[in-house]
């Protein structure tokens, strides 16, 4: 099984949560636009990029990625799709699925260089099937989407989830393989949920704390596929690969690959990150899971922080411990939870391929300079991760970015372009949070830091 544990800097975002059968693989209302509120923003153009990684690098993050499941289940051989790839939807989509799909169908081509394409035969090697999140709780209570081998429909998936024949480590080649998205979630939810499901359908089923870029971890702050994970992709597609491959043997093929499709990474010093021990992860989910008193969460983030102390870590791990941290104290003393954001950022801003991740802890640090009326730091604050959001396609951030830019700019007098910034701002919440109530809610959640209100 794959699961996604919700990345708590996306407060406003749900996200894959582990399933309940082995063999499954999950993630955690389109509402009519009306006159109160501007129209949905979209996003038209992909900037793909990627931190510079060394192929040495590669080559172990793709054997653990391909070769291993979420549970830590290992898998004895490499399986993919041979030959063309062809995609359907049914169901009941929302109006943003397909073309949400055109574009994902074009990246994939043209980055991770798959021989994909849509199809309305009932034969589709991947079947997307947009049902109510209340039709997917009722199969797996916790997950907002999932992926399935060996299935083309829900109902299908329905009689034979407990048997062998959805069971992934039991698969030695993938021919059809079912996703379930939700069709009453937000566009961003749904579009998260399609990038998330189909490159689980093609390629990886783990999950790797230590990819900072990636879709394929638990963090959740990348939401749609990045340079990176079309690279893996890429390499998981590359002729030299087929499914029934050995770890050994996709091991010795691995170095000839990257060389041809990662020029770059044969000149690149390795970094070699560690794994991440299971009890980080156990801590960092007792921080932020639900069902936890305050006392109980910050006990976990501490241990999340002295685990990452004592095995020496200074990357994206060690930022996430302490905005974990942060995110326990807030409750109680606001104070003490801005330093761990403090913290979080200064060993973000360390690392490479941690733009995002920034730009989500510049939420809240921006959040509490507005809290206490300094606009001209929240701006200060805010400003260099706008353009961060709206490349990495999230509307959900973009927007609180820009709500947040305007109680700033209200704070500095300066309501006329506190107006446009606002106004900017809701076309992408349409996207990002869909309903007009939780757009609402978004704005009445920002106004209410200002202290002018």
């Amino acid at each position: 099984m794959r699961g996604r544990f919700l990345f708590p800097l996306m407060l406003f975002v749900n996200a894959c949560v582990p399933a309940s059968h082995p063999g499954v693989v999950s993630r955690a209302s389109l509402e009519t636009p009306t006159t109160s509120l501007p129209p949905m923003k979209s996003f038209t153009a992909h900037r793909a990029s990627t931190a510079p990684r060394s192929n040495n690098d590669l080559s172990l993050d793709f054997i653990e990625l391909a070769f291993r499941m979420e549970s830590g289940k290992d898998l004895s051989v490499l399986t993919r799709f041979e030959g063309p790839v062809t995609i359907r939807v049914i169901g009941a989509p929302p109006p943003t699925l397909n073309p949400d799909l055109s574009r994902l169908i074009g990246r994939l081509r043209s980055e991770a260089k798959i021989d994909i394409s849509p199809t309305n035969a009932a034969t589709a090697n991947i079947t997307i099937e947009a049902v109510s999140r209340s039709k997917i709780r009722q199969v797996l209570p916790q997950a907002a989407c999932f992926v399935a081998p060996n299935v083309s429909s829900i109902a299908e998936y329905k009689k034979v989830r407990r048997s062998a024949q959805t069971n992934w480590s039991l698969l030695k080649t993938r021919s059809r393989v079912a996703i379930f998205l939700p069709n009453d979630a937000s566009p961003q939810e749904v579009r998260d949920c399609l990038h998330e499901e189909v490159a689980q359908a093609l390629g990886p089923l783990n999950d790797l704390y230590r990819l900072p870029d990636s879709v394929f971890n638990d963090d959740n702050v990348h939401t749609v596929l990045t340079g990176f994970d079309m690279m893996i992709l890429r390499a998981y597609y590359d002729p030299a690969l087929r499914s029934g491959m050995t770890r050994g043997q996709v091991a010795n093929a691995l170095p000839e690959i990257l060389a041809r499709i990662n020029p770059r990474g044969t000149s690149t010093q390795a970094r070699f990150v560690t794994r991440t021990p299971r009890e980080w992860n156990a801590a960092v989910q007792g921080a932020l899971g639900p069902g936890r008193s305050d006392g109980q969460r910050q006990d976990a983030a501490y241990s999340a922080i002295k685990i990452a102390q004592t095995l020496g870590w200074h990357d994206h791990r060690r930022a996430f411990a302490h905005y974990a941290m942060g995110r326990a104290l807030q409750g109680g003393d606001s104070e003490a939870a801005h330093k761990q954001y403090q913290l979080a950022e200064l060993f973000y801003s360390r690392n490479p391929g941690t733009q995002l991740h920034r730009a989500y802890v510049a939420t809240q640090l921006g959040a509490y300079a507005i809290s206490k009326g300094d606009g001209l730091e929240a701006l200060r604050l805010i400003g260099p991760h706008v353009e961060t959001a709206r490349n990495s396609e999230n509307a959900a951030l973009l927007s609180t970015l820009l709500l947040l830019r305007a109680e700033a700019l209200e704070l500095e007098n300066r309501a006329a372009e506190a107006r446009l910034v606002r106004l900017d701002s809701l076309g992408w919440a349409r996207y990002g949070f869909g309903s007009d109530w939780a757009v609402r809610a978004k704005m009445r959640e920002i106004a209410s830091l200002n202290p002018l209100k």
